[in-house]
């Protein structure tokens, strides 16, 4: 489906991956609904855009403020999934209310938004639905076994969903970014990669978003041919895959991305 003239509704919009596919999508001559927790970095996005586009604060890890979003936000054409909890650590290294929030954010939040807007979409015989998920919802690793389960969740859940809704002219996208740069999750912790594995920009991330809703793509990878390349393997042999990464150097990575990300958990 074509964006221009159309109403988009995009969780975590004030994080940086989020401000480029909300900048992407009113390049396509959508109107964005920008949704995260804080209203001043929501402002910020909104006043760049300028024109077609509206703010809703609300905490999708609160329930109350989900459903106020839920209200507020009106018929969209579009849902773009975006919002995530980093979870990043050894699952020793998390308490109940962690894990119940990282779940409740990365995977319950985009179900309950998808079952709540995909049935007017239908209705109309248009509409697009778009879940950010992540690499290491392919590829299992040390140290995200509790992102990984979100992750992991959430592509199996837009895959059945996508066949649910064939032939309604509701399409369903999931994206799989690997390591980004610039902005999100993994730049702001400052980790340095191992030799030779690459990142992706969050600009690749939004021009996917834009390319799964325009050609109705099931799934695109945003990772380097290595990382694409591991998780076609991990289908087949996850044992060999997870070996292969902890000879790169995957747990010093893992114990430092947990380390640092721990703070946002909540």
């Amino acid at each position: 489906m074509q964006l221009d003239g159309r109403r988009v509704l995009l969780t975590g919009a004030s994080g940086g991956i989020g401000n480029a596919i909300a900048r992407a999508l009113h390049a396509a001559g959508a109107t964005v609904v920008l949704n995260g927790r804080r209203a001043d970095a929501l402002d910020g996005v909104a006043a760049a855009l300028r024109d077609r586009v509206e703010t809703q604060v609300a905490d999708l890890g609160n329930r109350e403020d989900f459903n106020a979003l839920l209200e507020r936000a009106g018929d969209v054409d579009v849902l773009v999934a975006n919002a995530a909890l980093p979870a990043s650590g050894w699952l020793d290294s998390f308490t109940p209310g962690e894990i119940d929030l990282a779940l409740e954010v990365n995977l319950r939040a985009p179900i309950q938004l998808a079952r709540a807007l995909a049935p007017r979409m239908v209705e109309r015989g248009s509409g697009h639905l778009v879940f950010i998920s992540s690499m290491s919802g392919k590829v299992p690793s040390m140290g995200s076994s509790v992102y990984s389960a979100t992750k992991f969740g959430m592509r199996g859940f837009a895959a059945g969903l996508r066949d649910e809704l064939h032939d309604t002219g509701v399409g369903v996208t999931t994206v799989f970014p690997g390591f980004i740069s610039d902005a999100g999750m993994f730049a702001e912790t400052g980790t340095r990669l191992p030799t030779g594995v690459a990142t992706r920009s969050p600009d690749q991330v939004a021009a996917a978003v834009i390319r799964g809703i325009e050609r109705d793509r099931g799934e695109i990878d945003v990772a380097p041919l290595f990382m694409r390349t591991s998780a076609w393997l991990a289908g087949i042999s996850p044992g060999a895959v997870t070996a292969m990464a902890r000879r790169l150097g995957s747990e010093k990575v893992a114990a430092e991305l947990g380390d640092k990300q721990r703070h946002k958990r909540s």
